[in-house]
């Protein structure tokens, strides 16, 4: 039964694409994804993704979990790196800002566009087209160069405090500088000279 493997596998506010799913029969799939909706046991977020139905321990209806989502839609597809967290988000997470981001925005090879809103549940998510594809040897790095190429728009830090935050930022993610050497000439000059500001050219030389 197609409901035991969901909740053997699947936890609270994840994403269930139906492509997922063991079956020969799509058509098969999606009539008994209708009977679980219909019958309270499924959430459906839009055709072809799900969630389970379930309640918060607040005892309000439980909603699809966005970040899992964004991973599993945008980010590791089947295992394998596909794109990363760009923008004012990226500057946020790694405290370069304290401004919170209205939109999620991703650089993904799953992008059909260069540029597409998405609405899902009350949260606008911006996805882009990566500059070349994204992989495993260099998602970090790109995400690096996206990043050097809005820290002057973003930072609320600098001097001495945003070097050593750079510092700390390039170190917590293993940063290999030969791999951003490669991909530094698909970005604009002023990443560049954003790198050389933000103390960090003795690693690219």
């Amino acid at each position: 039964m197609i409901f035991d493997y969901i909740v053997e596998n699947y936890s609270n506010g994840e994403p269930i694409f139906i492509s997922e799913l063991p079956g020969d029969s799509k058509d098969y799939l999606r009539q008994e994804m209708k009977k679980l909706v219909d019958e309270g046991r499924l959430e459906r977020l839009y055709n072809g993704v799900y969630y389970l139905s379930y309640i918060t321990i607040l005892g309000t209806k439980g909603k699809i979990s966005i970040d899992k989502y964004i991973e599993k839609k945008y980010l590791t597809v089947n295992g394998k790196a596909v794109g990363y967290v760009t923008g004012l988000q990226l500057a946020n997470k790694y405290g370069f800002t304290t401004q919170n981001p209205s939109c999620y925005e991703i650089c993904s090879n799953e992008a059909t566009t260069k540029q597409r809103k998405q609405e899902i549940d009350g949260n606008t998510i911006i996805v882009y087209k990566p500059l070349t594809d994204v992989t495993e040897e260099n998602r970090s790095a790109m995400q690096f160069l996206d990043l050097m190429s809005v820290i002057d728009k973003y930072s609320e830090i600098s001097g001495e405090e945003l070097v050593v935050k750079l510092k700390k930022y390039v170190a917590s993610i293993k940063l290999d500088f030969a791999v951003v050497k490669k991909y530094l000439p698909l970005y604009p000059d002023k990443v560049y000279r954003n790198i050389y500001d933000g103390g960090l050219m003795g690693e690219l030389v």
